[in-house]
């Protein structure tokens, strides 16, 4: 692994978790041509918002299967033939169930709270759309005048 060209800012880079959103602007510009300038931290910084963004991946999809168990938990008939199976009361069965559903669905909203509060990946995933439709836009053939 390469060693970081300036271990002073890759310290400061560290401890902020290679976030340098928050920081002033000319702090921030000796940052940027830091990471521009050192593999290892870009690579950090990379990996950092990999894992970021990861986590805001995996708490949405979290909500998503959530939601439709909700759904499914509701609207389904076969949770009354299963209750009947298992010598259940129906009523009871599919409560606990949605009340199931319904606390992780809580847990994973308060995730995905936490990680967008936490972590710098909403302004990361911003950065990077605003990126990318500038390079689509720079990409579209121009009109004629």
């Amino acid at each position: 692994m390469a060693k970081c060209s300036d271990p002073a800012i890759g310290d400061i880079l560290s401890s902020w978790r290679y976030d340098i959103s928050g920081s002033s602007p000319a702090v921030r510009g000796d940052l940027e041509a830091h990471l521009v300038a050192c593999r290892q931290c870009r690579t950090r910084q990379r990996f950092h918002r990999t894992i970021d963004v990861t986590l805001i991946g995996v708490a949405t999809l979290s909500i998503l299967a959530f939601l439709l168990a909700i759904a499914v938990i509701h609207h389904l008939e076969p949770l009354r033939t299963w209750a009947v199976a298992l010598h259940m009361r129906q009523i009871n069965f599919a409560v606990t169930l949605q009340e199931l559903a319904v606390a992780g669905l809580l847990l994973s909203v308060l995730a995905w709270l936490l990680v967008a509060l936490v972590t710098p990946a909403p302004t990361y995933l911003s950065e990077l759309a605003v990126a990318q439709a500038r390079e689509i836009r720079n990409r579209a053939p121009r009109k004629a005048a």
